[in-house]
């Protein structure tokens, strides 16, 4: 089968996506747009308002792929379900409407575990129960393939998820499709890995990857995203569209392979357990990488959990000084916030930029920078003032105050029993969209 990876987090473009939906012959096209802040910034967009939650790009990006797949019989799995998979598939219905398609949309809940963690257990970062850390607003569960399976059994167009583990969102229309048994680890090693190298997008045909005279990239502006052919003993080959920019080599390969893996010898998913030392990578043509050779021990008795929390406000302001001597000034202004500020028992960084020219002599122009995190908004607004205030009360010829005060949400992560995490899978149609 040929499955494609159509976004790597919640900013990615739509145009590569499209394009791999319309010209590369897929299966299936996985979009993975959640990080571990994104869904807790779901969690709390949906405390203000119980219809969102979801991923805000959903409708924009669908109105541009939803037709480009359906044509094509192209099946989508995604996890813009983020904070409220059921919202997102009632968007997801009411577009095929307006856009007169058919379909059906099949989503997973039940990654959210808020109301039965134990919030006294240790965060896996720190060892501090997650009650310690602050008022804690959401936990998801990192579900995996078999939470998938059900919803891909129902021939929905599109399945909408919330948090599921990366790799897992290609591993369960993998095993679908090839027919695979969700214990048989050689193979799910071996999809785990197809989802490991594909799940971040152009981060496998060269994005991320580029140092210009170092390890350069040809195209990268139009950066195309990357596909896996898959066999049924799990060998697959990594490859992009021709015309498109970048390049799939061993080297983009090899690289993605080490990303976020603490260790290569026994990397954890909800499906298996990797071990990433046997694995070969070969190039075997023009923007196509062979890999094989996965390993993989039974999966873990428990699923990791993302947790959310309130962790203060972040306050981050600025101010420029231009003219001669202007870093000078710059650092004067500095002085000025940190000394009215020092009695505040914040920790305030203050840093002016740009103060020094490439040849090293001292620029013409420059920015302090000043920021802080505060326990609540008040206080950190206190800290942006200061900043303004320099406009009058700090050197000479300082403009271009800009300030950003905003909550910051706090992620730890700890284990759940899978016991304690019950999935559900809810079918939605759109079956009079063309009446």
């Amino acid at each position: 089968m040929r499955i494609g990876s159509g976004a790597g987090f919640a900013g990615d473009r739509i145009g590569p996506a499209v394009d791999l939906a319309a010209r590369a012959g897929l299966d299936d096209l996985v979009l993975e747009c959640l990080a571990e802040r994104t869904i807790a910034l779901g969690q709390q967009r949906k405390l203000r308002d119980p219809a969102v939650g979801y991923d805000p790009r959903l409708r924009a990006r669908f109105e541009r792929l939803l037709p480009v797949t359906g044509e094509h019989g192209v099946r989508v799995v995604t996890n813009m379900g983020a904070a409220n998979p059921l919202a997102a598939g009632a968007v997801t219905r009411d577009l095929l409407v307006d856009l007169g398609v058919r379909g059906k949309i099949a989503v997973v809940t039940g990654d959210d575990v808020l109301d039965r963690l134990d919030l006294r257990v240790p965060a896996l970062e720190d060892g501090i129960p997650l009650a310690d850390h602050g008022a804690v607003v959401s936990a998801n569960a990192y579900l995996g393939a078999d939470a998938l399976l059900p919803a891909l059994d129902t021939a929905a167009n599109v399945v909408l998820t919330g948090r599921v583990a990366d790799p897992s969102l290609f591993v369960a229309p993998l095993a679908h499709r090839l027919g695979w048994e969700l214990d048989d680890w050689p193979r799910i090693a071996a999809g785990t890995l197809v989802g490991h190298l594909l799940e971040c997008a152009g981060q496998v045909t060269g994005g991320y990857f580029a140092d210009p005279g170092v390890k350069d990239v040809p195209g990268l502006a139009e950066l195309g995203f990357p596909f896996a052919e898959v066999a049924s003993d799990g060998t697959a080959t990594i490859g992009k569209l021709a015309g498109t920019g970048g390049v799939v080599s061993t080297g983009t390969v090899r690289e993605q392979l080490l990303y976020e893996v603490t260790d290569p010898t026994g990397y954890r998913t909800p499906d298996v357990v990797l071990d990433f030392r046997p694995v070969r990578a070969e190039q075997t043509g023009a923007d196509r990488v062979r890999i094989s050779g996965a390993a993989g021990m039974a999966r873990p008795a428990e699923l990791k959990v993302s947790v959310g929390y309130r962790a203060g406000y972040r306050a981050e302001c600025g101010i420029s000084y231009a003219g001669p001597n202007a870093a000078s000034r710059a650092r004067l202004a500095a002085d000025v916030v940190t000394t009215r500020l020092r009695g505040t028992g914040l920790r305030i960084r203050a840093e002016v930029l740009g103060a020094l020219k490439d040849s090293g002599e001292p620029t013409d122009e420059c920015r302090l920078r000043v920021a802080a995190m505060a326990p609540d908004q008040a206080a950190a607004d206190v800290v942006c003032h200061e900043v303004e205030a320099l406009y009058t009360n700090g050197p000479a010829g300082g403009g271009g105050v800009r300030a950003d005060v905003r909550e910051v949400i706090g992620i730890v992560s700890a284990l759940i029993p899978r016991s304690d995490v019950e999935t559900r899978v809810t079918v939605l149609e759109a079956d009079d969209a063309a009446a």
